[in-house]
């Protein structure tokens, strides 16, 4: 994120040119190689997440709040990865990689909102596992469906709300006369480093964005683990306790991959920043990270594994 104010504009005609999204370009042998590895993973995503939605909305026993947010989750997670893999797959068969000036502001702040969103229904999610286990005889008046709905709403207003001006900031900046885009979507950090004069307060609401949507959130729900986690221990039974550790575990895993990625990304120095780091952290929080969350959450939940095998059984019966 390094600021470009020693370098005067030699013009400004990115709004009209756009970007070159330049990707992998520097592997051309392997294009072919990743163009099938990407695929695969998003039909991955595409397909788990889709089979957990399904299940959630036709087995009765998993209505409830864990799995209505669950469900949200999922389909967040499908968006999310739509905003970039597609366009990358694309990119990786062709030759020409421009995108528009539009094209490019529309798809960071598509990237933005839903990321800022799943950050903060990753929180509630821990919320509601916080109310279901430290307080369980409450917990059916608390989370009840008008709480809920206000909650999973609540997170998409704020991240629309969040990222509308600061991507407006970011794309009314000066660009400088390249326009070469050294990453493979038009995330906030490569796109900065093509602008001109001075960014120091565009990088301070950076960091400061960074905390509200990803610093705060994640202290919040490291917060309610250790008071889970103190109750849990407090259970008398050991079945018990399994299974309030086992319906926790696969959250606490969701929110410690992508969290982690999020956080080193964002809030590292700037002297460790490389364009080949910058890539696979993208690449970490963006494909590899969504393609885990629906087997993490189906394998470590026994109760999904049992709607689950429900589900398949019935299919293969008919």
């Amino acid at each position: 994120m390094e600021s470009t104010g020693q370098n005067p504009p030699q013009g400004n005609n990115t709004t009209s040119m756009g970007f070159i999204l330049l990707g992998f370009y520097d592997v051309p042998g392997l294009q072919g190689f990743l163009f099938g590895v990407f695929l695969i993973i998003y039909v991955i995503i595409l397909m788990g997440n889709s089979l957990i939605i399904i299940i959630i909305k036709v087995d009765s026993s998993l209505q409830n709040p864990m799995y209505f947010f669950l469900g949200n989750f999922s389909s967040l997670e499908i968006c999310y990865v739509s905003v970039t893999v597609p366009r990358l797959l694309v990119d990786l068969c062709r030759q020409s990689r421009n995108i528009s000036f539009l094209g490019c502001a529309t798809q960071m702040y598509f990237f933005l909102v839903l990321g800022a969103t799943e950050c903060f229904l990753l929180t509630v999610m821990a919320y509601d596992r916080y109310v279901a286990i430290c307080n369980p005889l409450l917990y059916p008046l608390i989370m009840n469906n008008r709480l809920c709905i206000q909650l999973a709403a609540g997170c998409w207003m704020t991240g629309i709300l969040m990222d509308t001006g600061f991507t407006y900031q970011i794309f009314s900046l000066p660009f400088c006369e390249s326009h070469q885009l050294n990453h493979f979507f038009c995330d906030v950090l490569p796109v900065l480093k093509l602008t001109c004069g001075d960014t120091f307060m565009t990088e301070v609401l950076i960091y400061v964005l960074t905390v509200l949507v990803i610093t705060i959130p994640f202290m919040l729900i490291l917060g309610s683990y250790v008071k889970i986690i103190s109750t849990i221990l407090k259970l008398p039974s050991a079945a018990g306790r399994a299974k309030a550790f086992s319906t926790c575990s696969s959250h606490l895993m969701v929110v410690a991959l992508f969290f982690g990625s999020g956080i080193i990304s964002y809030l590292r120095p700037k002297s460790s920043h490389s364009t080949g780091m910058d890539k696979f952290l993208s690449l970490f929080y963006t494909v590899v990270t969504p393609m885990f969350n629906p087997m993490i959450y189906c394998l470590r939940n026994k109760d999904f594994m049992v709607a689950l095998r429900k589900f398949l059984l019935k299919w293969i019966v008919l």
